[in-house]
């Protein structure tokens, strides 16, 4: 397979624990297949002058959405489990 944007400059960054861990996480959360492409993803958004709130916002516009459908799944399956179970009053 041809590279038609070869990578031949590499830069080094040193992070804490703690930062590292959280870029992980983010880079698991996004679906990045490595933290380099992670990082060169976000660095590329940077590089472009998008700002870091539009970008953010987008995925947080979504989480949003998915987290108001999954709140609107688990009313109906409490009101189900609730219909379902036998009434402990009688």
């Amino acid at each position: 397979m041809t590279i038609l944007n070869p990578r031949s400059r590499m830069i080094s960054v040193r992070l804490s624990e703690e930062e590292y861990s959280a870029l992980r996480r983010l880079c698991s959360a996004s679906g990045a297949r490595s933290v380099s492409d992670f990082t060169r993803d976000a660095m590329r958004v940077f590089l472009n002058g998008e700002r870091h709130e539009d970008v953010v916002g987008i995925h947080v516009g979504e989480f949003r959405t998915h987290m108001r459908n999954l709140d609107r799944k688990i009313e109906q399956l409490a009101a189900v489990i609730t219909a379902l179970k036998p009434n402990v009053n009688q």
